[in-house]
């Protein structure tokens, strides 16, 4: 064999060998185990609460319709405004009422002459028949006249009763406290009883926010109520709270005050009301509302920063720190937000450590990780040689 291929047959290998060592070393020296934040399992005692998505609603809402007819002859409120109860805010034109009224009253004057000229009749009657100058006969007639006379006397009352009222009536004031809405007919319209929609006024304080239970809320709480963890909205007024949408969390207090009495079968759900004060007239009617519901006492919960926890199709899991600092996949079932985390129903244990910051570094379950503990509700807080280093270079 020639003394070259000798040499390339010996020295490759050798080199080769050599090379691949080399470069495993370096590949491991340059992917060292990826830093990771993650905070202990919090466990509490927590009042639980359930949330809705609800409206607001008037506690009272009046439609103003005319109960006489005639031509509408102002309009005396500005569209959207507050009114007052017994506030004038439609005027029909009432001269035909007016003269009514007049005749009315003439009427009964007239029916009132009648009754004092047979009660005169009648008296004189009596005297003649105790002087026996007349017979027992005509006082009786003269008794019949008087007590005609007096049922005229009453229908002519009634009339200018109803006369006066149907001139009241000309007069269209707010029933309640509120706010008006549009004017629907303007001056020089005729308006029917009954039938012409004027305008409607809503109560604003206190005010309703109205939401929707599912069955299975619906049959926890009876649980609870059987269980006498809890007792019915009749008999203690259940905390509500509640949020707007431009608002964060529930700022608002409020109380249960109705509960339906059947379920909707078509939809499966359950209409609640909860009654909140307005004097700052914060809320509107038609408003979208979040609602939380006080669901039980206070219980143990675990809980998690929400930013833990990752999507696969339609479950729930975050990795935990296993054995020999690896990754660990753990499927998970949350419940509600309590102070800024979340509840954990089922999947963790409260000795779990959860990787909070750094998921995305975690490629597969099993991965090995380098953990740096931190608070769980401070998850992007840096670890401590980090923090030291930004100290040092910002001087």
């Amino acid at each position: 064999m020639p003394k070259n291929s000798l040499y390339i047959s010996v020295v490759l290998p050798v080199l080769s060998a050599a090379l691949i060592a080399g470069c495993s070393k370096g590949a491991q020296q340059a992917f060292p185990p990826p830093q990771v934040n993650v905070a202990q399992v919090v466990q509490k005692q927590v009042q639980l609460w359930d949330e809705f998505s609800g409206r607001i609603e008037a506690v009272n809402t009046v439609e103003l319709r005319p109960r006489v007819s005639g031509y509408l002859s102002a309009v005396h409120f500005r569209e959207g405004s507050d009114v007052k109860r017994g506030q004038l805010l439609f005027s029909i034109d009432d001269r035909e009422y007016r003269a009514a009224v007049e005749s009315a009253r003439a009427n009964v004057a007239r029916a009132q002459s009648r009754v004092t000229l047979a009660t005169t009749e009648l008296a004189r009657s009596e005297r003649l028949v105790a002087e026996q100058a007349t017979s027992q006969g005509e006082v009786d007639q003269r008794r019949g006249e008087l007590q005609q006379a007096q049922a005229d006397l009453s229908a002519m009352q009634a009339g200018l009763t109803q006369a006066e009222l149907n001139l009241s009536f000309t007069r269209i004031v707010s029933p309640i406290d509120g706010r008006a809405g549009a004017a629907l007919v303007k001056p020089g319209n005729l308006v029917s009883p009954g039938s012409t929609l004027l305008s409607s006024v809503v109560s604003l304080d206190p005010i309703y926010v109205t939401f929707d239970g599912d069955e299975q809320v619906y049959l926890k709480y009876q649980s609870l109520l059987q269980k006498g963890q809890q007792q019915t909205s009749h008999a203690v007024k259940h905390p509500v709270q509640v949020g707007l949408a431009n608002e964060q969390g529930f700022p608002h207090q409020g109380e249960l005050e109705f509960i339906d009495n059947q379920l909707n079968a078509g939809t499966g759900t359950i209409r609640a009301k909860a009654l909140l004060k307005n004097s700052d007239g914060v809320f509107t009617p038609g408003l979208f509302a979040r609602v939380r519901l006080q669901g039980s006492g206070e219980q143990s919960a675990l809980l998690i920063n929400e930013v833990a926890v990752s999507n696969d199709q339609d479950r729930k899991f975050v990795y935990v720190i296993g054995p020999n600092n690896t990754a660990v996949r753990k499927d998970v079932v949350l419940g509600e937000t309590v102070d800024g985390l979340r509840v954990v129903r089922s999947g963790l244990t409260p000795n779990d450590q959860v990787v909070v910051n750094g998921v995305r570094k975690i490629f597969f379950p099993g991965a090995p990780v380098a953990p740096v503990t931190v608070p769980m509700d401070k998850p992007d807080q840096a670890p401590p040689a980090a923090a030291s280093s930004a100290a040092s270079t910002s001087k």
